[in-house]
């Protein structure tokens, strides 16, 4: 067996029944246990069976294709992040437990109070994946017409993040005390106030949690904008991201770690985990015919909505079978900036008309879809590892737990085999899972320093 002294980070990425639009119709997916924590708890100790660094929860804050057929042709019932996770914490040892929370449509302290806490119950496994709402949809759910424009919503985000991390400092690592014989609790000296007053919050602190086991449960992010990877290189520590060719995942990679010098961070502080769809078969033959059952299963109402709310464009007017309408210039899309970009250039390349775009993306969702056998699914993720594309991969399993299953019994054995994965974890937190070291009390110092 080949030893590499790098391995890749796995995230098992967790939309339930599965990724596809239609995975809930799949012969083999259990649609059905879509609401039972039993079900989900089987899935959790399936990654973790598999080694992987985190289980992953996306979310959102409204349902998805309001249209009345849509909404019933859709998956719109979902646990809430922390809820879930929360329960995932007392029934998995090792895996790490990130999920999704939005700057746009909560508050500060709720979130580092929560994100604390996971990361205390799990003993050090939690990890924030930070995002900005982008749907008018959500915004009407919070007392709002429309949606922030996007400068401001990760003007915002920025704000958000530093006042969060200040929050986790304002307790430092020795605090607690406990000391009965003394009548000390905590050394009061050691639990500051953060007195921050920015553009959009002004928060006192300290945070009614003590430091986590991490200091900071881990920073995802997921935005590939421009204001997007700026945001990253000066906070994130994880990046989940999609791309479709080699070329373009590279130039992404060195994009955003070349901007990492200018915040004083070193490009190891960064994993860079593309989003990945594997359609994974026994032989070529069984894995095209998988690829074609999922494409047969797709209401077409369906795959409109899906479509016309990834490129904020509502499709539903046109020739299904014809080509993209004209577009806005993306300066005018108040949606993902990037994910408007990466359909626009996969259709304009490929020419692909309303239907063949929406059975492309359906699945992956403007993640790179991968085919083939267990051996060709290892060659591809082998191939972007190696060559300065990802330091690990997000994967999407098309619909659950058979998804999943055979990515943990069928790849990871070659991927070990490799060399190019764990055979068992080798820490205690998802911090040193992931290869990151633990953050330095910054506020803390910030006050040794006024001293």
């Amino acid at each position: 067996m080949t030893i590499n002294k790098k391995e890749m980070k796995l995230g098992a990425f967790f939309m339930i029944p599965g990724h596809h639009v239609a995975a809930w119709r799949h012969p083999e997916a259990e649609a059905h246990n879509i609401m039972t924590f039993d079900f989900i708890k089987r899935l959790a100790q399936t990654a973790e069976r598999g080694k992987f660094d985190v289980v992953f929860l996306a979310d959102g804050y409204a349902v998805r294709g309001k249209k009345q057929n849509t909404i019933g042709q859709t998956v719109n019932t979902s646990f809430e992040p922390f809820t879930l996770l929360s329960a995932l914490s007392t029934v998995t040892e090792n895996v790490g437990l990130v999920g999704t929370v939005s700057t746009t449509y909560n508050e500060p302290f709720h979130v580092a109070r929560k994100f604390a806490s996971l990361d205390h119950l799990s003993g050090g496994r939690a990890g924030w994946n930070v995002v900005t709402s982008g749907s008018n949809a959500e915004a009407r759910n919070f007392n709002l017409e429309q949606h922030l424009l996007h400068e401001k919503r990760y003007e915002r985000a920025e704000e958000f993040v530093d006042v969060v991390t200040k929050l986790w400092d304002s307790w430092e690592d020795d605090a607690l005390l406990i000391d009965k014989e003394a009548a000390e609790f905590a050394n009061s000296s050691k639990i500051h106030n953060v007195n921050h007053k920015g553009k959009w919050f002004s928060v006192e602190g300290p945070l009614n949690i003590s430091r986590s086991p991490q200091g900071y449960p881990v920073i995802v992010q997921a935005g590939s904008s421009e204001a997007g990877k700026e945001l990253a290189a000066r906070t994130a520590e994880v990046i989940f991201t999609a791309w479709q060719t080699l070329e373009e995942a590279q130039a992404f990679y060195a994009d955003v770690k070349g901007r990492m010098k200018k915040y004083g961070r070193s490009p190891d502080e960064l994993k860079i985990m593309p989003g990945v769809f594997p359609v994974i078969g026994r032989t070529e033959e069984e894995a095209e015919e998988n690829k074609l059952l999922l494409e047969q299963l797709i209401p077409e109402e369906a795959g409109i909505t899906l479509l016309s709310n990834m490129i904020s464009v509502d499709l539903s007017g046109y020739p299904v079978d014809g080509p993209l309408p004209d577009l806005p210039e993306l300066e005018k899309v108040n949606g993902g900036k990037s994910r408007f970009t990466l359909l626009k250039d996969l259709a304009d390349r490929e020419n692909l008309t309303i239907r063949q775009l929406y059975q492309r993306i359906a699945g992956a969702r403007g993640h790179r879809e991968i085919k083939g056998t267990p051996e060709q699914i290892a060659d591809q993720l082998q191939e972007w590892f190696e060559n300065g594309a990802a330091d690990g991969f997000n994967i999407m399993p098309p619909y659950l737990p058979g998804g999943l299953d055979d990515f943990v019994d069928l790849v990871i054995p070659i991927l070990q085999e490799r060399g190019l994965f764990r055979t068992e974890y080798t820490g205690n937190t998802l911090r040193e899972n992931l290869g990151l070291k633990r953050p330095v009390n910054i506020l803390n110092n910030r006050l040794k320093e006024t001293i």
